[in-house]
C-alpha cells in the first residue's frame, strides 16, 4: 500500500471530532444527494454520538445525506450486535428521515440473499443519484480489527478478494462474535471521494505496524480508487511512522 496519509489525533475524543469535520467537508462538497458509508465498533460510535448533539447536528443537510453500512452482523437491528443498530441508536434515528438510511437487509433468508439485495440497493441508488463518473460514496468509514480485517472481509477469506460483486455474504467470521456477516467488498468501498480508516487504544498498535509494514492484509488494500485514503489514529494506536499534518 505504500507510505499511508496518516492524521494522528491526542486521544479517541480528537479523533471523533476530527472525523466529524471530515465529514461535514465532504458533504459540503457535494450539492446534489450525499451518501456516507458508516462502519461499526466503538471508535466510530463517539463519531456518531457527536453527530447527534446540537453543534454537529446543525452542520448538516440531513435531507440530502444517504446513510449506508459497510458491513453488519446477520442478526435482527435490534440486536445489540447490529452495527446499523448502533447507528440509529447514536444518532440516525434522532437526526436522519427514515427514507435516507439504508440497512443491510438482515430479516431474509441468509446472508448471500441479503448481500444480493443490498447490491441492488447500492447500484440503484447510484444509478439516478449519482452521475456517470461521480464515486458511490463521499466518504466511506472503516476500522481496522484485530486481525486486520476491514468490514466483513477477514484474511484468507474468499470475500477479501472478491473483484466482482459489491456485497458478499461471510458465512463465519474470523473474530468474535462469531456469526455470519454480511460486508461490502474491496471493489465497492474503493469508489468514494474519501476513505477514512479510523483506530483508536493501544491495542490497536500491533496490527497497524502490520498493515503500514504492507502485510498482505484486507486493511493494508482498503483505498479509494480515485480519491483520498486516510488513516485516522491516536497517539495510543500509532505506531512509529510520523505524523500527517
Amino acid at each position: 500500500m505504500g507510505r499511508p496519509h496518516v492524521i494522528v489525533e491526542a486521544d479517541a475524543a480528537a479523533l471523533a471530532g476530527r472525523a466529524a469535520q471530515r465529514l461535514v467537508a465532504r458533504v459540503t462538497e457535494n450539492n446534489g444527494l450525499c451518501a456516507i458509508c458508516l462502519t461499526g465498533g466503538s471508535t466510530p460510535k463517539r463519531l456518531y454520538e457527536l453527530l447527534a448533539t446540537p453543534e454537529w447536528r446543525a452542520r448538516l443537510p440531513w435531507e440530502r445525506i444517504h446513510w449506508f453500512i459497510g458491513d453488519d452482523r446477520f442478526v435482527p437491528e435490534n440486536d445489540p450486535l447490529s452495527n446499523i443498530g448502533m447507528a440509529r441508536l447514536a444518532f440516525l434515528d434522532a437526526c436522519a428521515p427514515p427514507e435516507t438510511i439504508h440497512p443491510i437487509p438482515t430479516d431474509t433468508a441468509s446472508p448471500d440473499e441479503a448481500a444480493r439485495l443490498y447490491e441492488a440497493t447500492l447500484r440503484d441508488f447510484q444509478a439516478p443519484a449519482r452521475t456517470s463518473d461521480a464515486p458511490l460514496f463521499d466518504l466511506v468509514l472503516l476500522g481496522v480489527g484485530p486481525d486486520g480485517h476491514i468490514a466483513s472481509l477477514f484474511p484468507g477469506y474468499p470475500a477479501a478478494t472478491e473483484t466482482q460483486r459489491w456485497v458478499v455474504g461471510v458465512p463465519k467470521a474470523n473474530v468474535a462474535p462469531f456469526v455470519p456477516r454480511v460486508s461490502l467488498t474491496l471493489p465497492c468501498l474503493a469508489q468514494c471521494r474519501e476513505m477514512l480508516l479510523m483506530a483508536s487504544g493501544a491495542e490497536k498498535r500491533a496490527i497497524l505496524t502490520r498493515v503500514f509494514a504492507g502485510e498482505d492484509l484486507p486493511a493494508a488494500h482498503a483505498s479509494s480508487r480515485r480519491g483520498d485514503t486516510i488513516w485516522l489514529i491516536d497517539k495510543a494506536a500509532a505506531p512509529d511512522i510520523g505524523e500527517a499534518p
